[in-house]
């Protein structure tokens, strides 16, 4: 794979064995180019600071694929509503979060406005229909107002390694494929 890929993490970080781990393993594992950026301090998050780092990573390894989770899905938002980002290849959103979440960890970022421009060239929004942090009728409308192709995934929680997702092959075919 000759594509640049990018995983953002979200609240907590996605260690193994997180789907966001196995994706990183098994694209380093074919000798594929790969970025898991560890952001900081990532059980109680700094928004500007996690722009800072993000931004810096994206103009230094120059992502042809950007993979957000959770809360990250939340900080591309804030990039692109801020102007401060270059067009990717391809984008997947998965799991975000409510754009008016209320956790007190996260109080600095929210509320958000979903982006009119994605900086991607191709984007997927990947939700689940029992995620505790988004309810389905939230996401279907976050796609409408984005633009973009929804997958759903039934019974999937927060896609994360609680509701089971540890090595998610569907992803990482997806990806290979592009």
């Amino acid at each position: 794979m000759k594509k640049k890929i990018l995983l953002l993490h979200g609240w907590g970080g996605s260690d193994a064995p997180h789907w966001q781990s196995y994706i990183a393993a098994e694209i380093a594992r074919d000798y594929g180019c790969v970025s898991f950026l560890k952001l900081p301090n990532f059980e109680s998050p700094d928004k500007d600071i996690w722009i800072k780092e993000t931004l810096k990573e994206l103009r230094e390894f120059r992502a042809d694929i950007v993979i957000c989770h959770s809360l990250a899905n939340t900080l591309w938002f804030h990039m692109c509503n801020s102007g401060l980002l270059e067009d990717v290849k391809y984008l997947f959103l998965v799991a975000p979060p409510s754009l008016n979440s209320n956790i007190d960890e996260l109080k600095n970022f929210f509320p958000i406005q979903a982006p009119k421009d994605l900086h991607a060239k191709n984007a997927l929004l990947i939700c689940s229909d029992n995620d505790p942090y988004m309810s389905i009728e939230e996401a279907k409308e976050l796609r409408d107002t984005l633009g973009i192709e929804m997958e759903i995934l039934k019974n999937a929680g927060h896609i994360n390694a609680d509701s089971g997702f540890g090595e998610w092959e569907w992803m990482l075919q997806k990806i290979k494929s592009l």
